[in-house]
């Protein structure tokens, strides 16, 4: 064989290589994608003070099932309910896409298929029975009128508390009907109680309740979080990024 076909057979090996490796590396992290884990930014209040706009999160798919959108955009084959389902708890923190919205959403799981939800004087009741909920010295970031909102301490099914703001007294919010779970759904809220377009509402001011199969993973761990022109391929905006909330558990 010539010098010159021995240069050329290396650089098709080469290529191919390089093709093969480039392939395995997308699948790999379509697998991980779809299957463990998946990144999303925050973009709104609704459930501060716990996330705030800029966290970038991660959530696990695994420790709920996959549902119809475990690999948007692409469709997944699951109409109804979630393969290998696992049926998450009241207090997890979810991502999910509402009944016939495009959007992401990220609210904390209150109540579980049968519970009957209300809300009295901004104190979430659960099957008759209320959260306790306790105040604390700390304050929100102040509005437009040098007023914050008051921070206190949830407690959900017995878990670990958990902050929620609580920016109006009184808030027509603070008050509710009783809504009951219907099967194969769950009732989502945001922890900016105030603040927050979630499963006490129909569309549009709200979500209503949320299927099953509409779950996309849980919210594990804020892996960091970053102010307004943030770019991690633009390290003169680095400076944006909030140095006390790097992998930061959600609870």
């Amino acid at each position: 064989m010539s010098e010159a076909a021995q240069d050329g057979k290396e650089e098709k090996d080469n290529f191919k290589s390089l093709f093969l490796t480039i392939l395995w590396a997308l699948f790999i992290a379509f697998f991980l994608r779809v299957f463990i884990f998946q990144p999303f930014t925050i973009p709104s209040e609704s459930m501060e003070p716990n996330l705030i706009r800029g966290d970038y999160i991660i959530t696990s798919k695994y420790s709920v099932g996959y549902g119809k959108y475990a690999a948007d955009p692409l469709p997944f084959p699951v109409r109804n309910g979630r393969l290998l389902e696992r049926e998450p708890k009241r207090g997890d923190v979810i991502v999910f896409k509402p009944k016939d919205i495009k959007q992401h959403y990220i609210k904390r799981l209150v109540g579980v298929p049968g519970d009957r939800i209300q809300m009295i004087d901004g104190i979430l009741y659960i099957n008759n029975e209320p959260s306790p909920l306790v105040s604390t010295d700390l304050e929100g970031p102040k509005d437009a009128k040098d007023r914050g909102a008051m921070v206190k301490i949830e407690t959900i099914a017995g878990r670990k508390g958990h902050f929620t703001f609580d920016d109006v007294v009184n808030h027509p919010n603070d008050n509710t009907g009783i809504y009951i779970v219907p099967d194969g759904h769950y009732f989502m809220i945001g922890d900016n109680r105030d603040n927050s377009g979630d499963s006490r509402f129909l569309q549009p001011q709200g979500i209503g309740f949320v299927p099953a199969e509409n779950i996309v993973g849980k919210a594990e761990f804020i892996l960091l979080s970053a102010r307004d022109e943030f770019s991690i391929i633009r390290p003169w905006t680095w400076n944006n990024v909030r140095g006390d909330r790097f992998f930061k558990g959600i609870r």
